[in-house]
C-alpha cells in the first residue's frame, strides 16, 4: 500500500476580510511535499489575498496555516526569517531590481539573507543562470537590456537561487507570447524536478496550468469549491469550474460590472 507524501502547506478555515468585503471565505486546502498545485479562479476570486497570507505579507482574520506542520500565522521576528529560508518566489511582473545588474538580482538574497560573499553569490547566479538556459555574458546585464522573456527567466533564477523548499509562482505566463510562455512553463517543470520542491501557483492560463500542475484547485468567492488531480480536471462535474477552463460568458460565474 503506498503512502501519500506529508502535508508541506495545510490551510483551514482561513478567513480575510478588507472591510465589509470578505476575500477568503473559509479556505481549507493542502499542498503535499513534492507536489506541483496550481490555484485557478478570476479577478478578485482571492488568489493573491490567499498567496501573500502564506507569505506572512497579510495577517488572515482567523484560521490556521501550517508549513510543516508549524503554525505560521502570528509568526514573527527571527522565527518568520527563519520560516521565509523555505520559500522562493517568482512574481507576476518579474520584480528585478532596474539598478542591479543581473546577476546582482540573482544573488541578492544571498549576499543579504545568507551573508555569502560576493563572489560566492556570483558564481551560484551564474549556475542558476545555465539552469534556466542563458548564458554567463547575461549576468553582467542590467534588466531595462532583457528582452521580456529573458527578464521572466531571471525571475525564475532569482526564486531558485536558494534551492528552496518551496517555490511560489505569481501569474508565470503573464504578458508572454505562447511560445516564450511554453518556454517557461517546461522551465518550472525542470527546475521543479531538479530540485525536488513543492510549488503553489495561481494562474488565469490554463495552458500553463495543464502544463506545470499535477493538482489543480479552483477559488471561486474566497472559497475552494474543487481540488482534485489535472487530469481530472475536464470531468469535475462542477460548473463554475467548466465555465472558467472553457472560458465561456454564458454560465454561472458572472463578472461584476459597474454600473455608469
Amino acid at each position: 500500500m503506498s503512502t501519500q507524501p506529508p502535508v508541506k502547506i495545510g490551510i483551514t478555515d482561513l478567513y480575510k476580510a478588507f472591510g465589509p468585503k470578505k476575500v477568503l471565505d473559509g479556505v481549507n486546502l493542502e499542498v503535499r511535499k513534492g507536489e506541483s498545485l496550481v490555484i485557478i479562479g478570476g479577478s478578485g476570486s482571492g488568489k493573491s489575498v490567499l498567496l501573500k497570507c502564506i507569505l506572512g505579507l497579510v495577517r488572515p482574520d482567523s484560521g490556521s496555516i501550517r508549513i510543516d506542520g508549524e503554525e505560521t500565522v502570528g509568526m514573527r521576528g527571527k522565527n518568520r526569517d527563519r520560516m521565509m529560508q523555505k520559500f522562493g518566489m517568482l512574481f507576476q511582473g518579474g520584480a528585478l531590481f532596474d539598478s542591479l545588474p543581473v546577476w546582482e538580482n540573482i544573488g541578492f538574497a544571498l549576499i543579504h539573507g545568507q551573508h555569502k560573499s560576493r563572489d560566492e553569490a556570483r558564481a551560484i547566479a551564474i549556475e542558476k543562470l545555465a539552469a534556466v538556459g542563458l548564458t554567463e555574458d547575461v549576468a553582467k546585464l542590467s534588466p531595462a537590456e532583457l528582452s521580456g522573456g529573458m527578464q521572466k527567466r531571471v525571475a525564475l533564477a532569482r526564486a531558485i537561487a536558494m534551492n528552496p523548499e518551496i517555490i511560489f509562482f505569481d501569474e508565470p505566463t503573464t504578458g508572454l507570447d505562447p511560445i516564450m510562455a511554453d518556454v517557461i512553463n517546461n522551465l518550472i517543470v525542470k527546475c521543479r524536478e531538479e530540485l525536488g520542491s513543492t510549488t503553489l501557483s495561481i494562474t488565469h492560463d490554463m495552458a500553463s496550468a495543464r502544463k506545470i500542475a499535477d493538482h489543480i484547485a479552483m477559488i471561486y468567492k474566497g472559497k475552494i469549491i474543487w481540488c482534485g488531480r489535472v487530469e481530472e480536471m475536464d470531468d469535475s462535474r462542477n460548473v463554475y469550474v467548466d465555465q472558467f477552463i472553457h472560458g465561456r460568458a454564458e454560465g454561472p460565474i458572472t463578472m461584476d460590472v459597474r454600473k455608469p
